[in-house]
């Protein structure tokens, strides 16, 4: 018997209550309009950029992935890179993705006066209604994954997972919408299993 299994089976169903959850707090028409605008991306040959601190950083990072995936062009932005120049990256008409659970991360906030003078699109992801991130974005993404798991309930972990877990789901939307094949994927994913098993199905057919 596992020594530890009350901490774990703690941890694993608070984040598994904290994606459920999103079912019910999602504002579904604002990913209706994420993903409307997801689909002009590339045709518009237009790009999306994400950034976020910490934790939110590799969620940014991972929505990136993700729609490059997809054949939307994303790419992840440093915070710290950004003010000394790397800015310079955002043009008019891009999709700037924010992250910040707090939405008053200063290095977040560095970015919307060049998103404004530049005509990009900011995308707010933040669980603070009240924040300055939420009051400067185009389109505000709020989250509420309720209380994370662990000691003092303060650790970015349920909060990271229902990030990803709302952008994967606005990901597969536009997948779906955009008639994404599996020979475009193979294109892109020629590598590991993904694009083995790619390589199968399409001998297959």
């Amino acid at each position: 018997m596992s020594r530890y299994k009350d901490w774990y089976d703690e941890t694993l169903t608070r984040e598994a209550d904290a994606i459920s959850g999103l079912k019910r707090t999602l504002d579904y028409e604002t990913l209706d309009r994420i993903v409307e605008l997801l689909l002009t991306v590339k045709q518009d040959r237009r790009r999306v950029i994400t950034a976020g601190c910490g934790t939110s950083g590799t969620a940014a990072r991972r929505i990136a992935h993700i729609l490059s995936c997809i054949e939307v062009p994303a790419m992840f932005l440093s915070p710290a890179d950004a003010p000394h120049g790397a800015m310079g990256l955002i043009q008019h008409g891009d999709i700037v993705v924010l992250i910040a659970k707090g939405g008053n991360t200063a290095e977040i906030l560095n970015f919307i006066p060049c998103c404004r003078e530049k005509g990009a699109t900011i995308i707010g992801v933040t669980h603070n209604k009240d924040s300055a991130l939420a009051k400067n974005c185009d389109i505000l993404m709020l989250m509420d994954t309720g209380e994370e798991p662990g000691l003092w309930r303060m650790m970015p972990c349920a909060s990271t997972l229902g990030v990803v877990a709302a952008w994967d789901a606005i990901s597969l939307a536009v997948m779906r919408l955009n008639g994404f094949t599996k020979e475009q994927f193979l294109l892109i994913h020629p590598g590991g299993a993904t694009g083995e098993t790619l390589k199968s199905s399409l001998r297959g057919k």
